[in-house]
């Protein structure tokens, strides 16, 4: 993180300061997309450049622990991430009050762990390329992958706890509304697979780009 002015833990509370990236984030990249469909080749190189900031992370040990559909600025070296206060890597303790990240991107196996109370909560890197399809999903559609309205799940009145036990189950289906079937053709198989089957970062970011 060439970007990085400082960072530290005041009163129990992770922080980091950078130096201002300008760009707009991958969310205002997809925006022409969620409107009307135009502007995709640009979209897949922001993705593909998305997965290989990640990618970028996990190869040095650590992962981002939070991503959500906002974290990815396309700079003109290159797409950064932010809001960082929440990366983890073996051997570093976020504490008991990490609950995995954005609940609506959560990984079935991620959401059993906090469920279950086991702390510290371990983000994967298998974890994190779910959450990295989540997004990218989520930017494309404007909606979250998962099907919470054919699953009889109301998210804004669900608490976050009973929310989190339900995407555990495995069994809330991924929203079957396809405006980009090409894309979700390939993010489909990261968000229904087992762990062990999901690509890596890099690999996703690859397919995007060949798309």
């Amino acid at each position: 993180m060439d970007y990085l002015v400082g960072g530290g833990v005041t009163h129990g509370a992770a922080w980091l300061l950078t130096d201002w990236l300008e760009g707009p984030s991958t969310w205002e990249v997809f925006a022409p997309v969620r409107a009307d469909g135009a502007g995709r080749e640009l979209a897949l190189a922001a993705a593909a450049g998305l997965c290989a900031a990640v990618a970028g992370l996990h190869a040095v040990g650590w992962v981002h622990g939070d991503l959500q559909p906002s974290h990815g600025i396309h700079t003109a070296t290159g797409v950064q991430l932010i809001d960082l206060a929440w990366a983890w890597r073996p051997g570093w303790d976020q504490g008991d009050d990490f609950n995995g990240g954005m609940t609506h991107l959560l990984s079935p196996e991620l959401a059993a762990a906090i469920v279950t109370g086991d702390k510290p909560v371990a983000v994967t890197e298998a974890a994190e390329v779910y959450a990295l399809a989540g997004v990218i999903w989520t930017r494309a559609t404007g909606t979250w992958p998962l099907d919470y309205q054919a699953a009889g799940i109301d998210p804004k009145a669900t608490a976050p706890h009973e929310l989190r036990r339900r995407i555990a189950t495995g069994r809330s289906p991924v929203a079957a509304d396809r405006p980009w079937p090409e894309l979700q053709d390939v993010l489909l198989p990261v968000l229904l697979d087992d762990p062990a089957n999901r690509p890596t970062a890099d690999e996703l970011g690859k397919t995007l780009g060949a798309l």
